[in-house]
């Protein structure tokens, strides 16, 4: 059974861990390396690959300290040529293209976010499947068989701060998950295998993770945590 695991969830900073047994993955490691090492008991050596969604540096803060601790890190070309990233612990992904680390199997795919070579990830460890999602404002792909979905859910126009700058608004709706959009995502996938929800990356300003979280339980009766 694969555990997911919020460490750190929104802009000034993400972590996430996957757990299969004794090995576990980590994602976006956008927070310094001496509190990922604190979060993870200081086991960096339980690790088997860190997987980076996109460059922007609340997710990708870490990785050339993970690289220094022998962590492989993988990520799209795009993302690795953004964050300047080289040496022998650089993985590639292509996405759509599965791939393995330890116990896991992965399979990349692109999200629609203001940052080239961006990414989501399928993973799975043979009994489990998890569905990982940030920093995008709609999904192209559809999935079956989930059992964790762990997706953006940053704001919603019912709770959003008024008088936002018409940029700060232009970036917001072409960067990033609404409500709106997650329950269209939902609606549009067999969610009957689905055990839980988590909601992440959630604005401080633009969420309300109480309603949110009631929306979402409403409309899929599944168990929805919420994470900022």
């Amino acid at each position: 059974m694969i555990k997911f695991i919020v460490h750190a969830s929104g802009s000034a900073g993400n972590l996430y861990q996957v757990i299969s047994g004794d090995h576990s993955l980590i994602i976006d490691p956008g927070v310094p390396i001496r509190r990922i090492k604190q979060f993870l008991n200081f086991r960096l050596n339980s690790v088997s690959g860190a997987l980076i969604s996109h460059s922007h540096g609340d997710h990708s803060k870490a990785v050339h300290s993970l690289a220094k601790f022998g962590v492989n890190c993988w990520m799209t070309l795009p993302t690795a040529l953004a964050l300047e990233f080289q040496g022998h612990r650089l993985c590639f992904i292509e996405p759509l293209r599965q791939f393995r680390i330890g116990d896991f199997s992965v399979v990349a795919f692109n999200t629609q976010h203001d940052c080239p070579g961006s990414v989501g990830f399928l993973i799975s460890n043979g009994d489990d499947r998890l569905l990982f999602a940030t920093d995008t404002f709609y999904l192209k792909n559809r999935f079956a068989n989930l059992n964790i979905v762990a997706i953006e859910c940053n704001y919603s126009e019912e709770t959003m701060t008024p008088g936002l700058h018409p940029v700060r608004l232009k970036r917001l709706y072409k960067s990033h998950f609404s409500l709106k959009n997650v329950k269209k995502f939902i609606a549009a996938n067999d969610m009957s295998q689905v055990r839980e929800i988590h909601l992440i990356h959630m604005s401080q300003a633009n969420a309300d993770p109480g309603y949110f979280q009631d929306e979402i339980e409403k409309l899929t009766g599944k168990p929805t945590i919420t994470h900022m």
